[in-house]
């Protein structure tokens, strides 16, 4: 009798700690589903000598304070730098090209961190630097995914440029620098009319582009950039690894150095990818 009992008792362990087993790793696998891995992508470019600048622009320039011990027995590193807002990976806050519009330190978190989508034109620019990204451009994705862009949307817009950085050569059109060199300037842009249907037509928080301008390199006034930034959104600048990104269903964090009273910062871009 007492081998029978212990002998039940054993069996009922058994079953209660499988059925246990059995329950705890059905919930990791929907716990799994649920919370599926995100892959980060780095979407900036580094900080050097080597960054491209808008051709009349304050170069990236760093001065080594210190590195190495010190008299104390501990390794100590530090430097400076000096740079204009406007160059490599960065941000054009709307006050860039819209008076008593957003400083940088305005803008609105909700602008720079949400879902996203891509528009990839690369083969489109391939034989032709100064493409214009255009409203067909825009409704032909929106054909292909069977969606309108969402409300609230990070637009950004892959040309293939990316590539090239930082051969000045290839990616802005000329290796030359001064105002003359403004002329030279060829690379891919956002069309002035497919701003204007973005802004009256779809409702977008900001948009980037991996080329150095939003505008593409043979505009002369700008037009782009004005009729974005005066509906306060803010556009990124020389991006990265756009091609890693999926054309929808990620998400975006662009965080710019909040300077103060700044029409624009250098951009820490990121996106996570299902």
């Amino acid at each position: 009798m007492q081998k029978s009992l212990y002998l039940l008792s054993s069996l009922l362990l058994f079953g209660c700690n499988n059925a246990t087993d059995k329950a705890e790793k059905a919930a990791d696998s929907q716990k799994n589903e649920e919370s599926p891995t995100r892959q980060i992508i780095d979407l900036t470019h580094e900080f050097s000598e080597e960054t491209v600048y808008w051709v009349t622009a304050k170069e990236f320039e760093m001065d080594v304070v210190a590195a190495g011990e010190t008299d104390k027995g501990f390794y100590y590193a530090a430097n400076n730098f000096a740079t204009a807002e406007h160059g490599g990976t960065h941000i054009d806050a709307p006050i860039h090209f819209a008076k008593d519009k957003q400083f940088v330190n305005e803008i609105p978190l909700e602008k720079l961190i949400g879902k996203a989508i891509k528009i990839d034109v690369s083969e489109k620019t391939l034989n032709n630097p100064d493409y214009l990204i255009s409203v067909e451009d825009f409704i032909n994705w929106e054909k292909q995914e069977s969606m309108e862009i969402p409300n609230g949307s990070i637009v950004l817009l892959e040309t293939g440029f990316s590539k090239y950085y930082p051969d000045k050569k290839k990616y802005l059109g000329t290796d030359q620098r001064g105002d003359e060199a403004v002329k030279l300037l060829h690379f891919p842009g956002l069309s002035p009319e497919a701003a204007q249907w973005l802004v009256e037509k779809r409702n977008i928080h900001s948009i980037g582009i991996d080329t150095p301008s939003i505008d593409y390199g043979q505009s002369q006034y700008f037009k782009t950039h004005v009729i974005l930034l005066s509906e306060n959104i803010p556009a990124f600048e020389n991006l990265t690894n756009l091609d890693k990104l999926p054309s929808k269903g990620f998400e975006i964090i662009a965080l710019p150095m909040k300077i103060k009273g700044g029409s624009g910062a250098p951009l820490r871009i990121v996106a996570f990818v299902k």
